[in-house]
């Protein structure tokens, strides 16, 4: 059976940081308040030059060289992104060729904060049907340029930076004691989409808009809807809670980690938790975490990690993937 294997892992970070108290000039609000109701105590935003695709370029070469390979050796470029350089083309296509490829495909996936979740089950797909090789996987966000920034619910709360993991097609035999994704279940539900929206896009008002969010009934789902896909992956492989190695959740809001872990069962000190340092960087934030757990040695070969996402939409999953 083919599986498809993490061959590397890379991140790229804004320069400019953003502490809590930074934003006591800018509206109402403290460190005290962004910590105890989020976790969040810094985050990236990136300044002039630095784009999603600029971003998605240097975590893509840093997993490239983490993997000890080159960028030819890819022939798919999967990118979850909700804040694209150009409507279109796809800004996938712009890392492409930033990165020298000029074979295989490269497309765009947008499904928010759950967008890497469903990339990665992409790109799983295109190598377990020999459709490509080697793929890169990229989660890249530039944020900071859908904010209000006079709306304190949300300013607060998000960040920029990018997220990469190379896979590649390998021999496994079909067990879950393989090594690469196991499992995927991905959910939708547009019936949530005045919850948390950007309000503008080129078919509705011309414009770029800003994010809207109702953060109250956005909590009160996502434990709840995290659990649901997270059950199905245990089902289909077998596995539970106890058999985890590290719980690698989108990087939200600390508090809803902490109870979705709780639900679960899962042990607080195989959680992986970056929201304090990163903000919510929506697509990016899943494969941030999994740079900085695998880069400090937290995530070794043959671990079992469970990631999970939800977003706007409402969108949301869980992989399971055996490192």
């Amino acid at each position: 059976m083919i599986r498809s294997i993490v061959r590397g892992v890379g991140s790229a970070l804004p320069r400019k940081v953003m502490a809590n108290r930074d934003f006591e000039n800018v509206v109402e609000t403290s460190d005290e308040w962004i910590v105890q109701r989020t976790g969040i105590r810094q985050r990236h935003i990136a300044g002039e030059g630095e784009t999603t695709a600029s971003l998605g370029e240097n975590a893509a070469r840093a997993a490239l060289d983490n993997a000890g390979l080159k960028p030819e050796d890819i022939d798919l470029i999967v990118l979850a992104t909700s804040t694209p350089d150009n409507t279109f083309p796809a800004t996938a296509v712009n890392i492409q060729a930033r990165l020298g490829i000029t074979h295989g495909a490269a497309f765009d996936v947008q499904a928010v904060c759950t967008g890497f979740v469903y990339a990665l089950t992409t790109a799983d797909l295109y190598l377990r049907g020999g459709m490509a090789k080697r793929a890169l996987v990229i989660g890249s966000e530039t944020f900071s340029r859908l904010l209000d920034w006079n709306d304190r619910s949300t300013c607060v709360l998000f960040g920029d930076g990018a997220g990469a993991l190379v896979l590649e097609a390998g021999e496994g035999a079909g067990s879950v004691g393989d090594r690469g994704v196991l499992t995927a279940k991905l959910r939708s539900d547009g019936s949530h989409r005045e919850k948390l929206y950007v309000d503008g896009g080129p078919s509705t008002t011309g414009t770029v808009g800003h994010l809207r969010m109702e953060g109250r009934e956005v909590f009160k789902h996502a434990v709840g809807m995290i659990t649901d896909v997270i059950e199905a992956v245990y089902e289909k492989t077998g596995y539970g809670s106890t058999d985890i190695d590290w719980f690698v959740p989108h990087q939200a809001n600390v508090r809803i980690i902490d109870a979705s872990a709780r639900k679960l069962g899962i042990a607080p000190e195989k959680v992986v938790v970056t929201v304090d340092h990163h903000g919510n960087t929506s697509a990016a934030s899943i494969p941030l975490a999994l740079a900085e757990a695998a880069a400090d040695g937290r995530i070794k070969k043959g671990d079992l990690v469970l990631l999970e996402a939800m977003g706007g939409g409402f969108t949301w999953g869980a992989v399971l993937v055996r490192w």
